[in-house]
């Protein structure tokens, strides 16, 4: 079995090894992962935070050994705390790193850090503070970081740099937690899902106090949230049909 990190601000993860596939997801700087199958110029990973796979240019990531990974999945929460950061290497060369990148990796790339760290868990009420960081982020499909995001990256960003593992997909999340039968049963920071007509979890979103919603939908955006779904302020219309909401903490 090999091992990586990803030693570059925001990386692409494709569903097929090559570079006009669909981006399913994004390494940022830290995240570490098994290697599964390396071929010329892609590798198939998988991921030690939420278990999640993908294809990854070979050229886009930095080898590691097995006992550096198991350090750092036994590694404390040390994470950058900007929208955008950088760290340096031994020749002087920066490396923009985005928001909530893992820093346990320093010492294997022999680099340094000089901003702001988060290194422990925040109560559930840092939730909602924590989401107003990615407000206006545009929507991007696969997307992890402050420049672009999906609806369950944004959520998964907003849980992790508060201390809380989230998985992948909507669908995915939507598995975890307790879920509640009514909306006034909710608090700020529990989770909304929301399914298509097939029955299929397709997106998600924070909830807010007084019926309110923070979700990537064109951008990450605050709307109404009622008993039928997402009420879209600026259309003026139900976007989003609610399937069930979930209490993760």
């Amino acid at each position: 079995m090999q091992y990586g990190v990803c030693n570059l601000g925001i990386v692409p993860i494709r569903l097929e090894p090559t570079d006009t596939s669909e981006m399913v997801t994004q390494a940022i700087y830290g995240d570490f992962f098994k290697v599964l199958e390396q071929r010329k110029k892609w590798s198939r990973i998988r991921f030690a935070y939420d278990n999640y796979e993908g294809w990854i240019d070979n050229k886009q990531y930095f080898e590691i050994q097995e006992d550096q990974y198991n350090l750092l999945v036994n590694s404390d929460i040390l994470l950058s705390k900007d929208l955008i950061q950088f760290v340096s290497d031994t020749a002087d060369n920066i490396y923009p790193i985005p928001l909530g990148s893992d820093l346990n990796c320093l010492s294997f790339l022999k680099q340094k850090f000089e901003g702001n760290k988060i290194t422990e868990k925040s109560n559930k009420s840092n939730i909602i503070e924590t989401s107003f960081l990615y407000l206006n982020t545009p929507y991007l499909w696969g997307g992890k970081s402050p420049f672009g995001i999906d609806c369950s990256g944004f959520t998964q960003m907003v849980y992790k740099l508060n201390g809380y593992n989230l998985l992948r997909d909507a669908s995915q999340q939507a598995t975890q937690g307790v879920a509640l039968s009514f909306i006034e049963e909710s608090e700020p920071g529990d989770l909304a899902f929301f399914d298509n007509t097939d029955g299929n979890i397709i997106h998600v979103g924070i909830i807010m106090k007084d019926n309110y919603i923070i979700h990537a939908h064109g951008k990450v955006r605050i709307d109404r949230l009622d008993h039928s779904g997402i009420y879209n302020i600026d259309k003026k219309t139900h976007t989003h049909r609610l399937r069930v909401i979930k209490k993760i903490i």
